[in-house]
């Protein structure tokens, strides 16, 4: 179908859709830098030509959109993405969202905006004839409330028992996420007490970025109606496991998956090695991205099954790159998996980074090194040495160091948004550099 015809039968669709199901009001939704979700509110009046031309609004109070001289930005609403609130009322009056790409005035993509930079990242794989299937997984918290950490039970992995008093707010959580067309393939309780994990099923990076943003509210929203608070925070709880983002990945050739040779070692293609060699190779330049926060590296250190060594295997969850087992006959399933990102980023801007560190160790043709099947943090720092492991960034601001000589970063997420990224963080990284800690004050204090 030519490409007008699509757009305008997708058009109706969303405005058929709307008088059916009596929406009342349609939310604009996209994000800043940091991936946090942004929003306001049209009226059903407004939603023709909003798709015919989008909505303009002030983008200069957004982080790291456009400067005070630039402000006027416009929302236009990606069809395709049309879904019903749930949580909202359902006959009448009801409540629908959209992802948005933002443009300038002109009517040309705003470089700033991070669907767009996933957007540039994908048709670059497309154009070598790639497309990039992904399946992050993302682990949570639920908390008495948002001022505390105190649990709501004191289960573990896939505990099926009283313990586990979060499993109807799984399960509503899971419901929700279906009626809002995004497929769920596994729920359960993970390894820490009230940690928990909810997996979206394998698509398309794009369709999964705008996933992992209605994700992250839908889960927040189902636990707010319960009366308790989520939290997607890397480490909020010392002591215990951090939450991260483990992100299956492949590319597909058509119907075929470019990662799959069933004569390779692991059954993984050349094309897939070097793909992996890439991400080990840049890893730490795209941490600061896939790990953006102070509290990203409390989750970031030996143990806890975080991933902080440059290693590959196919079982020992120890290393940062895993390769999950083959079933015959499940080729297409064939895939690699980050273990390092957590939730708490932005996706667009992981899931483009990510692809950029892969497609470049396929165009350097990289070869990764032996795979390591032993445990890696039972190793001692010089026999970690002698087998060439290296580790991540070890706080933010060693990861700032390296993204910003990044060249790899920077044609990826583009100058705009690698410059805003740069300075924000930066500024983060200081404000915490001169805070004074309750770990200072009972440590020194009564010494010193």
């Amino acid at each position: 179908m030519p490409k007008k015809e699509k757009k305008n039968e997708s058009k109706e669709y969303v405005l058929k859709m709307a008088k059916e199901n009596d929406v009342r009001f349609i939310r604009l939704w996209f994000t800043d830098i940091l991936g946090v979700l942004k929003s306001f509110a049209i009226s059903v009046d407004e939603l023709e030509g909003a798709l015919e031309e989008g909505m303009g609004f002030d983008g200069s109070s957004i982080e790291g959109f456009a400067r005070i001289d630039e402000s006027d930005m416009v929302a236009k609403p990606d069809p395709d993405t049309f879904q019903i609130l749930p949580w909202r009322p359902l006959e009448h009056n009801a409540v629908a969202r959209m992802f948005c790409d933002i443009l300038k005035p002109g009517g040309e993509p705003f470089e700033g905006d991070p669907r767009f930079v996933l957007k540039r990242n994908l048709k670059k794989a497309a154009d070598l004839g790639f497309t990039f299937y992904v399946g992050p997984e993302l682990e949570f918290f639920y908390f008495k409330d948002s001022k505390g950490t105190e649990t709501l039970d004191s289960g573990g992995y896939f505990d099926m028992t009283t313990l586990d008093a979060a499993t109807d707010l799984r399960r509503n959580t899971v419901i929700t996420l279906e009626k809002m067309g995004i497929g769920i393939e596994y729920s359960h309780h993970e390894v820490a007490p009230s940690q928990h994990e909810i997996d979206m099923r394998y698509t398309d990076a794009l369709t999964m970025a705008d996933n992992v943003m209605t994700y992250r509210l839908v889960v927040k929203q189902i636990a707010m109606n319960q009366g308790v608070y989520a939290s997607f925070m890397p480490k909020p709880v010392f002591g215990i496991n951090g939450s991260g983002m483990h992100v299956h990945q492949s590319l597909f050739k058509g119907d075929r998956n470019a990662f799959f040779d069933a004569k390779g070692k692991y059954f993984l293609s050349k094309l897939a090695r070097s793909y992996v060699a890439g991400l080990l190779k840049y890893a730490p330049e795209i941490t600061a991205v896939n790990n953006q926060w102070i509290n990203s590296y409390k989750r970031l250190v030996p143990g806890y099954e975080a991933p902080v060594y440059l290693s590959w295997a196919k079982r020992n969850r120890s290393d940062m790159i895993r390769v999950p087992e083959y079933r015959p006959g499940k080729e297409k399933a064939t895939r690699i998996e980050l273990r390092s990102p957590d939730p708490a980023c932005n996706p667009y801007l992981c899931f483009s980074v990510m692809l950029a560190a892969g497609l470049k160790g396929i165009e350097e043709n990289l070869e990764p090194p032996d795979p390591i099947e032993e445990n890696v943090y039972e190793m001692t720092e010089q026999e970690r040495k002698d087998r060439g492991i290296n580790t991540l960034p070890a706080n933010l601001a060693d990861a700032i160091a390296l993204t910003e000589k990044s060249e790899l970063v920077r044609k990826a997420l583009g100058d705009h948004v690698f410059n805003a990224f740069i300075e924000n963080k930066k500024i983060e990284w200081n404000q915490y550099r001169i805070h004074v800690s309750k770990y200072e004050l009972d440590r020194y204090l009564p010494m010193l």
